[in-house]
């Protein structure tokens, strides 16, 4: 892959996040491929190649291994970065935890593909939102664009001092990791003034005594995870913050940072999802019109609950689209906004599509909007119907 920096390139989803990469400047790379990760692994090392990546790139045995090395390193006060999909990030669910309560902000690219089994390598979000209580931030991309700024801001996120969490920066697998789009890259000495050095306050230094990773007793564990939640909660007003600044310096934003909205002053109805799905929405209600609108929410971790609760004041309907199940719950989205608007006079319900790449037709998009807000929840196009959730 040719880029040039500065300029508008013609990149798929896994390039633009490779280039973004390269240009955050982390000193170590910890990857095992995996589709449809795969070839976000094979740019970095092209990059390395090439002389224009100055990084250790570790080809581990697993993913297991990969996320464990990411964790060794940033321990030393290095910048790092790992990449994986489905089945991948399952493996990393161990130690996933391990680096939120370290508190070393790792950066993650997640290319969602949906879980086995049955075996299948296309795309949900049932990957990555099987891992969302394991205390990472979760950002969502809509656009190529996105997951090129998205990854650069999510350093700048996780090494905030105030918040030094692990953040996952997830993208629909081959909708976009594979699809090409233009997006513009920023030069290498514009992200040097958005990005500063990364300086971890309790790295390992030679000759000074310290212990990483201790047992903690019953005494002491709560504050512990006290300490994460809280800085979890801050990671809100810094998503919000590195968004604002981001638009600032390269005239780009993504909503208010947290959730994006289209089309809501005067809609009566709205459709809540995640990713490149609600382009899809936006594009039909922009097309045949009518008082419907759209959020996106942008980060799943922290959920922006608060925003949420404003952003639909004035609506009467809400249908929230999933594309990742949580069984015995329902709809991983949907338990999300119901738990933020409760107490709210809000008639909502959910749809599920598009579980292992399944085409979300026209006709879905119809459907959803049309039904949006009744009392029943579907399964949208199995076996060609929409099916209540009751059966």
């Amino acid at each position: 892959m040719k880029v040039k920096f500065g300029e508008v390139n013609l990149l798929n989803g896994n390039e633009a996040a490779a280039a973004a990469v390269v240009l955050a400047r982390p000193k170590v790379i910890a990857v095992y491929p995996i589709t449809p990760q795969t070839a976000c692994v094979e740019e970095l090392c092209n990059f390395k190649a090439n002389g224009m990546l100055d990084a250790e790139i570790v080809h581990a045995e697993s993913e297991h291994s990969a996320i464990s090395a990411c964790i060794g390193a940033a321990c030393m006060g290095v910048r790092t970065f790992t990449a994986t999909s489905s089945q991948g990030l399952a493996l990393m669910h161990e130690v996933l935890f391990i680096a939120s309560g370290m508190r070393l902000p790792i950066v993650m690219g997640v290319a969602n593909r949906a879980l086995s089994a049955p075996i299948n390598i296309w795309n949900d979000l049932s990957d990555s939102i099987a891992q969302s209580h394991s205390s990472w931030i979760q950002l969502y991309c809509a656009s190529n664009q996105e997951i090129f700024d998205t990854i650069i801001q999510a350093y700048r996120i996780s090494e905030e001092p105030e918040v030094l969490l692990p953040t996952m920066v997830c993208y629909d697998g081959f909708i976009l990791s594979h699809l090409y789009e233009r997006l513009h890259l920023l030069t290498q000495e514009e992200v040097n003034s958005y990005l500063p050095e990364f300086k971890l306050p309790f790295a390992v230094e030679l000759g000074k005594r310290m212990v990483l990773g201790p047992l903690v007793g019953p005494e002491h564990y709560m504050e512990f995870k006290k300490s994460q939640r809280d800085a979890m909660q801050r990671a809100k007003r810094e998503i919000r913050k590195a968004n604002k600044e981001f638009f600032e310096r390269f005239g780009r934003c993504y909503g208010d940072g947290l959730l994006e909205s289209y089309n809501l002053e005067g809609s009566n109805k709205v459709v809540i999802t995640i990713g490149s799905l609600a382009f899809n929405f936006r594009y039909y209600v922009k097309k045949e019109g009518g008082k419907v609108g759209v959020i996106r929410i942008r980060s799943f971790r922290p959920f922006p609950a608060e925003e949420l609760r404003e952003a639909v004041e004035g609506v009467e309907k809400i249908a929230v689209v999933d594309r990742a199940y949580e069984f015995g719950l329902g709809g991983a989205l949907y338990h999300e906004v119901r738990s933020s608007l409760f107490g709210l006079e809000k008639k909502i319900n959910n749809f599920i599509l598009g579980l292992g790449g399944k085409k979300v037709r026209i006709d879905d998009l119809k459907f959803i909007i049309k039904h949006c807000g009744e009392s029943k929840n579907y399964w949208i196009n199995v076996h060609g119907e929409n099916v209540s959730e009751d059966g």
